[in-house]
């Protein structure tokens, strides 16, 4: 079969939702399909430059190739999932959030655009349109489809997918530090965990990984040094996955910090390294995968003296780490977190 798989990108950035495009391509190959991923670029400001990105995804055509037929578009992320195909299938990342989930937050910048109120409107009205055009619709996650039926009233079914290098992902002991590997941007929260590292009483210790945001990344450096936490706040910014997997192998627990989000990758290779799993209650799509007390801890997300007694709590007592940690990994098999089960839906075999 010839597959297409239309993605966007925004220019020289690249994050979880190019991996996850790539390894979609990889384990469709594997399979013998034949695959590309075809991605327009985007740009989000301004508004007309917004709505002329959401006319590139529409005038796609990815009916054929050089005269040979593609069977099937997955379309992933706004606007590519505008294209116009027979067999169109939508795995949904997420839409346009800045007209959706944070429209009017701390987080959006949609609604403090001049004509983004018209904008907004326009995304969900087409959104609606061509979303319902595709044959199957799935997400990434429940959080992902709850929005959807929210905002558009359209239902979709979650799909789990296993991250990047799970194959690999390992656990070797139970040591002194807390581990938080994602871009540094406020929406992440990273700031949480510095706040908690001023309450601890035990001798935690705690890895913030990643790069990304210069003002956070400064901030969370006056606030290291203003409550002097050099000793005990690490941050080491970008690593390699191979770096990753050995922190990961290592660490007492994980602790991930991101506001609403789609899916949530550090979850899922926290769970494959067996080890437990810290988020807030407004966590989103951890809150899929994390159990309160049954296979991490999730906690209000203003109050990081609550979060500092949990991981003081995990430090005294690593066999509870352990337990906690395996029941996370026993969390994926049941819920099937296989690329298998995710290519048959796909394809419609399943």
């Amino acid at each position: 079969m010839k597959i297409a798989i239309a993605m966007v990108q925004v220019p020289f950035i690249k994050g979880g939702a190019e991996i996850h495009a790539q390894m979609l391509q990889e384990e469709l190959k594997k399979r013998g399909h034949q695959v590309d991923i075809v991605t327009i670029p985007f740009k989000w400001y301004p508004v007309t430059t917004l709505l002329e990105c959401m006319q590139m995804g529409r005038m796609m055509d990815l009916s054929e190739v050089n005269g040979e037929k593609i069977d099937l578009v997955i379309a992933m992320k706004f606007p590519a999932y505008y294209v116009k195909h027979e067999n169109k299938v939508l795995w949904l990342l997420h839409q346009h959030r800045q007209a959706y989930d944070l429209w009017k937050t701390p987080y959006g910048d949609l609604d403090k655009m001049s004509d983004g109120e018209w904008a907004r409107k326009m995304i969900i009205e087409h959104d609606t349109k061509y979303m319902n055009e595709a044959k199957r619709i799935y997400t990434n996650s429940k959080n992902t489809a709850n929005r959807l039926m929210k905002y558009n009233k359209i239902v979709g079914e979650a799909l789990y997918h296993p991250p990047l290098n799970y194959e690999k992902l390992y656990c070797n002991e139970y040591n002194d530090y807390i581990f938080y590997a994602s871009r540094i941007d406020p929406i992440k929260r990273q700031r949480l965990l510095v706040q908690a590292a001023k309450f601890v009483k035990t001798d935690v210790k705690f890895v913030i990984a990643g790069s990304g945001s210069e003002k956070e990344v400064e901030y969370l450096k006056s606030e290291i040094k203003k409550h002097k936490l050099e000793k005990r706040v690490k941050l080491v910014g970008f690593i390699t996955e191979e770096e990753k997997i050995n922190y990961y192998a290592n660490c007492l627990a994980v602790y991930f910090g991101a506001y609403d989000e789609d899916y949530g990758y550090i979850t899922l290779e926290a769970f494959f390294a067996k080890k437990p799993v810290i988020v807030h209650e407004d966590a989103g799509g951890p809150l899929e995968f994390v159990v309160d007390k049954e296979n991490g801890y999730i906690v209000e997300s203003d109050n990081p003296e609550k979060l500092a007694t949990y991981i003081d709590d995990l430090y005294k007592n690593k066999s509870l780490a352990k337990t906690l940690g395996e029941r996370g990994y026993q969390t994926l098999l049941e819920k099937n977190v296989n690329w298998d089960y995710v290519i048959g839906k796909l394809l419609g075999n399943s």
